[in-house]
């Protein structure tokens, strides 16, 4: 059973390689101006290219455990419903902006930070389940969120938002290449299949820089936001993100009895900083656009701590 402090050893390297890229885009000129671009080319080329690899290979993958989603998505509900009471009672937020603070407190940054991290912390052997996540996250979690706003503002929802919003989701470069390299590895799995030298060669270099260049890519997102705008706010996303999500999910995962894996990738993930999408969302909504930026600089600077914190919970 690893201690704390082993963890910290494993997951401080990582979290070096994002303040590596908030060094370089913040007083490096050359970098200057990198950030977007690099951010673009992992999250459309690099991390999809290393999902259907992976993928590819379905059927040499050990076999999930499906209810890790309940402990993952259940865990998600139960700290959103805490967000929006937080929100409404102790911080006096209207509807859609409590909506957009509970959002912060359950979408990880699971593509740029936390594939990296269950590769290298927990092994191939949890990508699998990371993937079951990933496909699902976006989908569930915009879903919710646009729901909560919708009634906050209207009393309603649309199945046309749910619509655009599925759309959106399955044609995102991440979620795609799950589901088509999950396609790929069924079909050659059956007939015995397999891609040429020439492809998967270069595939397997590619995906093995992914991870050091998601992480360097997020440090240089970083730099763009001010870390001091509506610092209470910013706090509440952190607390229920970093403490509150990951304590959820290892809970339900407990009474649900999940293997081990599966119970390290989900406790993992939910310890993730906040997601740039939930700065995407305040921007769509024009609501705490500050706060939530700021809660992505502070989020990811307090999980080199308690991301090992909530590994060594889940090891237990």
């Amino acid at each position: 059973m690893r201690t704390f402090f082993e963890l910290v050893l494993v997951v401080t390297p990582l979290f070096a390689l994002v303040f590596v890229g908030y060094g370089l885009a913040r007083w490096a000129e050359w970098a200057r101006g990198l950030g977007g671009p690099l951010a673009r080319f992992v999250f459309n080329v690099a991390m999809p290219v290393m999902l259907f690899h992976l993928m590819s290979g379905l059927s040499n993958l050990p076999p999930v455990d499906g209810r890790l989603l309940l402990a993952y998505f259940g865990g998600c509900l139960i700290v959103f419903v805490l967000g929006r009471v937080v929100a409404a009672k102790v911080l006096k937020l209207d509807g859609v902006s409590g909506s957009i603070l509970a959002l912060g407190g359950v979408f990880a940054n699971t593509v740029l930070l936390g594939l990296p991290l269950a590769r290298l912390t927990i092994g191939t052997a949890a990508l699998p389940s990371v993937a079951l996540v990933l496909v699902f996250n976006a989908l569930t979690l915009w879903t919710l969120v646009t729901v909560s706003v919708e009634w906050a503002r209207h009393g309603s929802f649309s199945v046309s938002g749910f619509a655009k919003t599925a759309f959106k989701v399955t044609t995102n470069p991440v979620v795609a290449s799950i589901l088509l390299g999950s396609a790929w590895g069924f079909i050659s799995g059956h007939f015995g299949w397999t891609l040429p030298r020439f492809i998967e060669t270069p595939m397997d270099l590619l995906g093995q820089a992914a991870g050091p260049l998601a992480l360097v890519s997020l440090g240089m997102g970083l730099v763009g936001y001010d870390p001091r705008a509506g610092w209470r706010i910013s706090l509440a996303i952190c607390a229920l993100k970093l403490i509150a999500h990951p304590l959820a999910v290892w809970v339900i995962a407990k009474l649900l009895h999940l293997p081990a894996v599966e119970t390290q990738v989900v406790v993992l993930l939910a310890s993730m900083a906040a997601g740039a999408n939930v700065y995407l969302m305040s921007r769509q909504f024009r609501v705490l656009e500050g706060p939530v930026a700021a809660s992505l600089v502070l989020s990811t600077g307090l999980a080199a701590i308690t991301t090992p914190l909530a590994l060594m919970l889940a090891m237990h």
